[in-house]
């Protein structure tokens, strides 16, 4: 059972999902922008992994920043690294091309590996080196709660643009490490969203909330939000109480009495199958340069 939500020019991948949930999808832009932000310069070798990283104030390239992926839009979530490659992470659901009922990721059709994806303030296009989606399809995963929620792409950055590249959390800092005991019921999350349906008030951006629980084996953090993410939101960043990097932004849920939620897919276990089934055995969360501030108001 499937529901779309839209405007003429703009197209919402979306589901009903138990208490009626919509998978958080990428943001459609007109092909006209899309071929703007996206220009056509190929991506030389491997970045190098830099010694220091840009500072946060002058990055232009950051968690929080908008991804553009075949004309849709997302927001990143994490910045990786090998030791001789910079990634920086959005949801595989981004390059989807299945339309509003194609979420399971074991069986979700997507654009390949090698497509380029723009990243705002890169002077050019990253490329996709990795979808969750299109690994479990090749290793035929059977997992149900690991098809659902299995949602990390990552994108290389050209060696040009890594020295502006910044991995902290824009107004919260952090992440400080990789949460992997997941969420208690209440615990209190943070996270940053960057959605073109915001028209730039980057005061919505900051958005924080409460746990609702795990559920799917661990997969799934479900979370309640004072400012809940929204289509374009796809993909973005996950903090813990403590700072350290939780979860990627999946679906927007609205019931009744619980109101707007989200659910993030869970990032220790999204990277223990990367590292387990690819050759990006080496690829590991990049701290953020900032200290993580959970104090402050999410508007400010």
């Amino acid at each position: 059972m499937g529901s779309r939500v839209g405007a003429s020019s703009r197209r919402f991948r979306g589901y009903v999902y138990m208490k009626i949930v919509l998978r958080l999808p990428a943001l459609v832009v007109p092909a006209a922008l899309a071929l703007l932000l996206a220009p056509a310069s190929p991506l030389g070798p491997s970045a190098a992994y830099p010694t220091t990283w840009a500072p946060a104030a002058t990055a232009a390239i950051h968690p929080g920043v908008e991804m553009f992926t075949n004309g849709s839009q997302c927001t990143a979530n994490f910045i990786f690294s090998d030791g001789s490659a910079t990634y920086i992470g959005q949801a595989a659901h981004c390059s989807g091309t299945g339309g509003n009922t194609a979420t399971n990721g074991c069986t979700s059709p997507s654009l390949p590996t090698g497509t380029q994806v723009q990243v705002s303030g890169a002077s050019q296009p990253g490329v996709m080196v990795y979808n969750s989606w299109l690994t479990m399809q090749a290793l035929k995963e059977s997992d149900a709660n690991t098809c659902q929620y299995n949602d990390l792409a990552l994108v290389r950055l050209a060696p040009s643009d890594v020295a502006n590249v910044n991995p902290s959390i824009p107004h919260w800092g952090g992440p400080v490490g990789l949460n992997t005991t997941g969420l208690s019921l209440g615990q209190h999350i943070f996270s940053f969203g960057n959605s073109e349906l915001r028209l730039g008030l980057t005061q919505l951006s900051p958005k924080t909330g409460i746990s609702n629980g795990d559920s799917g084996g661990g997969w799934n953090h479900g979370t309640t939000m004072i400012l809940p993410g929204i289509p374009g939101d796809s993909g973005s960043a996950m903090l813990d109480s403590s700072g350290n990097a939780t979860g990627i932004l999946s679906t927007l849920g609205i019931s009744v009495p619980d109101g707007a939620t989200n659910n993030f897919g869970d990032l220790s276990r999204e990277l223990a199958y990367l590292h387990a089934n690819t050759s990006f055995a080496g690829v590991q969360l990049v701290p953020g340069t900032e200290a993580f501030n959970g104090t402050q108001l999410p508007i400010g």
